[in-house]
């Protein structure tokens, strides 16, 4: 077990000012609707490179946390999503501002987001050593599988079709493969292209598909000003309004516990966490008509749940090596930049950084309530920057960094190509995020098929013996075998709906 006053570590100057900066920084990006805490951790990464590896993943840590938070902003007061996290916040926190109760709306939403953080925090504290274990039992036959199971997850999950999932993934894994192998030292798929031979580096494919494809998908808007209505948001409100929890126990936890259990399920994270965690807190209220007209409880619902996904998302991502959502594979991208595999070994080996990781976790909650209450206006005239000023600036950071990396022009085309690419998929209807992990995880499941492979004498009988991967294998059949019965289920219901004759009057 992990002696935790190592987490006391994180408490040094330096570090205390990196956290301030890191979740100031993410709530401003996060507050800009269109900038996601994907692209505020993306656009760090490079800058860390040059940094220690505590300091660096202290940072991104400050940053994801702050990020997330930094949606609610844009969605009380623009009944725009910052991040995709912040869609259900919307739903009642504008309405409130409207009836001129703005202050009270972002009070709900931002003790709200500290306690999601909060129980996440223990809960990341409590689960990743025991899930951390029991990884250590992992061979080649359990990470294949648990990568199969990952990618069946984020397939299975596609919002408009699993065959374009399917596509996205398959993509993923073929750019994986291009370079030299690294079980035989093989050229593959490289086209006589020397540059090629090394692979894609990951940082650049993910900062171009997120970056380049967001910026091109809001140029249309990209001279529209945001319209903002006046806050009145002070401590004295915000104490008020903390006051009134007490009436709200069952629905923090119940959404706390959603949004951890749907952040630890990779490849979904906060995204989805605060839609259910909504939807419960409306079926278990005795008034739901008042959901959407401005009800507290829709909002506590939201900001609770996407907070407690961080943590969530960062279990698997510390223990198995497999990130819980876009922005943690961003860190999981970090993470191998600084030489450093996470998983079960990262838990053994590297135990102080595992802490670290953890007391800054819980620092950067609090920065991050005491930021928006102190500083809440400072983010409201963020939202002021005109969009055709920051994108370029945003997009000049994304080439420094892309060509920071390894110092290679290359990286700098990657970026450029994987952007437009990426905007390709999206206008088209295909999710990024299985392609995106295609790629991490692509190299990782061939090179595990190949070793069980020759343990198992030149077949796959070895399997067949291993019940932890049968486990998985089984769990991403019975995933995609759900969807596909969910969405049949779904269209069928539709075909039901009787539609009205139109009444003709003679």
């Amino acid at each position: 077990m992990f002696d935790y006053t190592h987490m006391l570590a994180v408490v040094t100057p330096f570090n205390i000012m990196l956290m301030f900066l890191g979740v100031f920084g993410g709530l401003v990006v996060g507050s800009m609707p269109g900038l996601t805490s994907t692209m505020a951790v993306a656009l760090l990464v490079p800058i860390t490179f040059g940094m220690d590896v505590n300091q660096g993943l202290v940072m991104l840590v400050a940053v994801y946390i702050g990020s997330i938070s930094g949606g609610l902003v844009s969605a009380a007061l623009l009944n725009i999503p910052g991040t995709p996290s912040s869609v259900a916040t919307t739903f009642d926190a504008y309405p409130m501002v409207k009836k001129g109760e703005a202050g009270k709306a972002l009070g709900y939403a931002v003790f709200a987001s500290f306690l999601g953080g909060l129980l996440s925090f223990f809960a990341l504290a409590v689960i990743s050593p025991l899930l951390g274990a029991f990884a250590l039992r992992f061979g080649p036959y359990e990470y294949f599988a648990l990568v199969v199971f990952t990618l069946s997850c984020i397939i299975s999950i596609s919002d408009k079709s699993l065959t374009k999932g399917l596509i996205s993934a398959t993509v993923g894994m073929i750019m994986a493969m291009v370079g030299l192998s690294e079980t035989d030292s093989v050229s593959r798929l490289t086209f006589g292209i020397t540059d090629l031979q090394s692979g894609f580096s990951v940082m650049p494919v993910l900062i171009g598909m997120y970056a380049i494809s967001q910026i091109l998908k809001d140029v249309e808007e990209i001279k529209n000003p945001f319209k903002l209505v006046n806050v009145n948001f002070t401590a004295s409100e915000f104490i008020r309004v903390a006051a009134k929890f007490k009436h709200s126990v069952k629905n923090v936890v119940r959404s706390a516990l959603i949004g951890i259990g749907v952040g630890i399920l990779p490849g979904i994270g906060p995204g989805l966490s605060n839609i259910v965690a909504y939807s419960q807190a409306k079926s278990a209220s005795d008034d739901p008509d008042s959901f959407g007209t401005g009800n507290p409880d829709g909002i506590i619902a939201s900001e609770t749940a996407n907070n407690a996904a961080t943590g969530g998302a960062m279990i698997p991502l510390l223990t198995l090596g497999i990130p819980g959502d876009a922005t943690t594979m961003m860190m999981l991208g970090a993470f191998m930049i600084h030489g450093v595999q996470p998983g079960p070994l990262l838990m053994r080996d590297h135990s102080e950084l595992v802490l670290i990781i953890l007391g800054a976790y819980f620092v950067s909650n609090i920065f991050m309530m005491l930021l928006q209450v102190y500083f809440i206006r400072v983010l409201i005239r963020a939202l002021t920057i005109p969009r055709f000023v920051l994108y370029p600036v945003i997009l000049g950071l994304c080439v420094i960094g892309s060509y920071a990396l390894n110092s290679s022009m290359s990286d700098v085309w990657v970026f450029f190509a994987t952007g437009l690419l990426g905007y390709v998929f999206t206008r088209q209807g295909f999710p990024l995020l299985p392609l995106v992990l295609g790629l991490i995880l692509g190299g990782m499941a061939e090179n595990h098929l190949r070793v069980s492979i020759v343990m198992g004498n030149g077949t796959l009988a070895g399997y067949l013996h291993r019940p932890i991967a049968l486990f998985f294998f089984a769990a991403a059949v019975l995933s995609v075998a759900y969807s596909f019965y969910a969405k049949y289920k779904a269209k069928k219901r539709l075909q039901c709906v009787p539609v009205e004759e139109p009444v003709t009057v003679e």
